[in-house]
């Protein structure tokens, strides 16, 4: 009995170290990341404290701290095209929104997302994913390509473009689900209604089992110019100094943080914009004001980002949330209420920041919104994921495009993309994970990327960049020794010139880009 006893003893021993085994094998791998995505609009590359900027972003900069910013990321130069590209991994012609959201009669400039394309919230929400988003849609004006359409449990927003930040501007719509939603007349401001319905959601998704994937798309600081009073008054005084002043101080400042390298000279000062020695004192006042109001419509954004990060901290979820912060396209020209004489920032004014501001936020590049020369389509990206990046407040200067967010998210889940969603062929992804990049490594580089908006274009093959305006020229430029676009390589370099011409050429075939 005593023998059977021990070999019994031995025989249990033996089947709880292959349970333990077992277990070690089959370990439940970790739990799938959250996912956010924050989007600001109309933001120049050096408008955040971490990129040179003297605005006050404090948030942003301490998810910089703890993640990594990208220095050579690109958009698509401008609202819809980089929000086609972000949702669906595509370049906007293949999603269907080569322009803005007006359909021109082509596949490739229909004005809403296609059939051909998923998007990240319809790919994550296929596999469990509770979708989430807050803000600004802009591709597809009508029902069915609503948010809540095209794969998001839960939307706030703003359907269309630009609007008031107090009211809902004529002609333009909001959206509480898949439902019309007025804003109430009193008490109301946009960028803060954003950030609240995220929250909201937020709360809701943490009371889930699921992970989730919020997509938080501001409008600030697009025009119109308005802010809060106790936002604007911070910056009372802070642009009597001028935008001459301003780009210098950038200038400096980001090349102190490493973001841009000494061999990229500061490109002048834009020919439209004049002197700002040569304003009277009436007018300096006058442009003070719509830069301080700017910058307060960027405090406030960043505010909100500031209370995201405090509730994902709040609920558990900060660890293993994947945040990723960018803007659509740069700073913008636009002259909007060029003759307004109301003082901007107030409910009753409705105008833009204007050319020699956007010259600042886009320093030390040249060119702006809608143009694809670095003022353009140079973007921040700042990334945190704690449970993967170790490596605090560090720069990666491999290039990036828009179009990288969805396969990123995707495999940051562990979701494949599909080839037939919902019975439809799905166009394959033109983006590449950016994941490679957070653990410390070099991942696959594009062997080009592509840019076309209303005829402005571009093609950035490694160091070499051919861009050209709307019925210009091509210029070439060496972006290792001249990323502010200042010396065309072109004439000397016609084989290089040739060569992405062609490159370009076979691109703009292959996705229905218009000529």
């Amino acid at each position: 009995m005593a023998a059977l006893s021990r070999t019994r003893v031995f025989l249990t021993g033996l089947a709880v170290l292959a349970s333990v085994a077992a277990f070690a094998i089959e370990a439940p791998k970790p739990s799938r990341p959250n996912i956010v995505i924050i989007l600001a609009d109309d933001m120049g590359f050096s408008d955040l404290g971490c990129y040179g900027g003297e605005i006050a972003t404090p948030n942003l900069d301490k998810l910089a701290r703890g993640g990594l910013r990208f220095t050579q990321f690109y958009n698509a130069a401008r609202c819809c095209p980089t929000r086609a590209a972000l949702l669906t991994g595509l370049y906007p012609h293949q999603a269907g929104v080569g322009a803005m959201i007006k359909n021109l009669g082509t596949p490739a400039y229909q004005g809403y997302l296609n059939d051909q394309c998923v998007t990240i919230a319809e790919a994550l929400g296929a596999h469990g994913y509770r979708t989430l988003m807050s803000g600004k849609w802009h591709v597809g004006e009508e029902r069915p390509h609503w948010p809540t359409d095209r794969g998001f449990d839960r939307y706030f927003g703003l359907i269309s473009g630009a609007s008031s930040y107090f009211k809902l501007d004529k002609g333009r719509k909001m959206a509480l689900d898949d439902q019309p939603y007025t804003p109430p007349e009193k008490n109301f401001y946009m960028t803060d209604a954003f950030t609240e319905h995220a929250l909201a959601f937020l709360d809701e998704a943490a009371r889930t089992n699921r992970p989730w994937f919020l997509y938080l798309a501001y409008t600030a600081p697009h025009w119109p110019l308005h802010a809060l009073p106790e936002d604007i008054a911070r910056y009372k005084s802070r642009y009597l100094a001028g935008w001459d002043e301003l780009r210098a101080q950038r200038h400096a400042k980001m090349l102190k943080l490493g973001v841009i390298e000494k061999k990229w000279a500061l490109s002048p000062r834009d020919p439209a914009a004049p002197a700002w020695a040569d304003l009277s004192k009436e007018d300096k006042e006058q442009w003070a004001r719509r830069m301080a109001v700017y910058a307060a419509q960027l405090t406030r954004l960043d505010q909100g980002v500031g209370r995201v990060l405090k509730k994902l901290r709040d609920t558990g979820a900060e660890e293993n949330t994947l945040v990723i912060f960018l803007a659509d396209n740069g700073g913008c020209h636009e002259r909007v209420g060029a003759t307004n004489t109301v003082t901007p920032g107030g409910p009753d004014s409705f105008m833009a920041c204007g050319l020699p501001w956007a010259n600042v936020s886009n320093t030390p590049f040249r060119q702006f919104k809608t143009r694809v020369h670095e003022g353009g389509i140079a973007t921040p990206l700042i990334v945190r994921w704690p449970a993967v990046i170790k490596r605090k407040g560090w720069l990666t200067e491999q290039a990036g495009h828009i179009v990288d967010l969805m396969p990123t998210c995707l495999d940051a889940a562990g979701v494949d993309y599909p080839k037939v969603f919902q019975g439809r062929e799905i166009t394959p992804l033109a983006g590449k994970s950016l994941t490679p990049i957070f653990h410390g490594k070099r991942r696959a580089e594009h062997e080009e990327i592509f840019w076309e908006h209303f005829g402005n274009r571009a093609v950035r093959q490694g160091r070499w960049k051919l861009v050209a305006l709307n019925q210009r020229d091509w210029e070439l430029y060496d972006m290792e020794t001249d990323r502010t676009e200042l010396n065309n390589l072109a004439a000397s370099r016609p084989d290089k010139a040739g060569e992405l011409r062609a490159r370009y050429e076979e691109w703009a075939a292959r996705c229905g880009v218009r000529r």
